[in-house]
Order: structure tokens, then C-alpha cells, then sequence
């Protein structure tokens, strides 16, 4: 009997940002390859490559992953959403956005697409009760310029908003 060659390639059929994706990729290759390199979608970032910054963080079927770690194929029939994919369809910012201006949450910017998502996933948890648990609860997302301040005013601005 012949030894088969291993599948590497498989059809991968999503939703990201509600477009519909149907897409050949490689089970070895991360969610956050194929959204950067592949889609074009490029809010997420490629910080440690080790899900250890928060950078790449994408929610998959409304709960937060670091794409970095994620297979692409585990978003077969799912729903990816980025940072691209928050705003209105008016493209009015998300409150959760506005709120990291209103709060100057951000510095050089590039942690901020992963902030935003898994501040939006503390809102959506009901970990955003007060500081100290929005702190907890986002502590997988690192800041390097330190906007640590801002970014838990701006979660908790929209938690009071939303009366939670």
C-alpha cells in the first residue's frame, strides 16, 4: 500500500466583518496570516507572535482569541470580526472608540486595535464593573507606551453608558 501525501490545503468557508469568505488555506497557517496577508485585513497586529501581547485579537464568533495562535481553519463557519468591522455602517465610530479618544487611550496606536476588541469582549462578559476587574480581565493585552490609564477610562465610560 502507497503512502498517502499529508493534506495541508483545505476550503475555508467564513464570515469576517460580515463579508462572506471562501478561501483555500494552509492548516498550518494562524487566522491573523490569513486576515493580514491574504484578506487584506489589517487592524490586528502582529506584535509577539506568541499570544502573549493581545495585539492580534479578533473576537470568533463574539469571543476574543489572539489570532496569532489560532488556526485559520478553526474559523470554519464561523464569524471573525476585527477592529475593522466595530464601526457603524455609516462608518460612525464605535462609543467603545470614541471613548478611547475621549480618554486619550492611545499613544503610538499600535496595541489599540487589539485594546478596543477585548475592551469590547470585557463589555460584552460583564467584566467591566470597575477598575480593578477591567484591569483583570485585560491584562493579556500589553501597551508598551503605558496608556494603561486611559484605556480602562475609556472601557469603563462605555460600561456606565450602557448602565452596566
Amino acid at each position: 500500500m502507497a503512502a498517502t501525501e499529508p493534506v495541508y490545503e483545505v476550503e475555508l468557508s467564513c464570515a469576517v466583518n460580515g463579508e462572506p469568505v471562501h478561501v483555500r488555506v494552509d492548516t498550518r497557517e494562524s487566522l491573523l496570516d490569513l486576515l493580514r496577508e491574504r484578506l487584506g485585513v489589517t487592524g490586528a497586529k502582529k506584535g509577539c507572535d506568541h499570544g502573549q501581547c493581545g495585539a492580534c485579537t479578533v473576537h470568533l464568533d463574539g469571543r476574543r482569541v489572539v489570532s496569532c495562535l489560532t488556526p485559520a481553519v478553526q474559523a470554519a463557519g464561523a464569524d471573525v470580526t476585527t477592529v475593522e468591522g466595530v464601526a457603524g455602517p455609516d462608518g460612525e465610530l464605535h462609543p467603545l472608540q470614541q471613548a478611547f479618544i475621549d480618554h486619550d487611550a492611545l499613544q503610538c496606536g499600535y496595541c489599540t486595535p487589539g485594546q478596543i476588541m477585548s475592551g469590547l469582549a470585557c463589555l460584552a462578559e460583564g467584566h467591566a464593573g470597575d477598575d480593578d476587574e477591567v484591569r483583570e480581565y485585560m491584562s493579556g493585552n500589553l501597551c508598551r507606551c503605558g496608556a494603561y490609564a486611559g484605556i480602562v477610562a475609556a472601557v469603563r465610560a462605555v460600561a456606565e453608558q450602557q448602565g452596566r
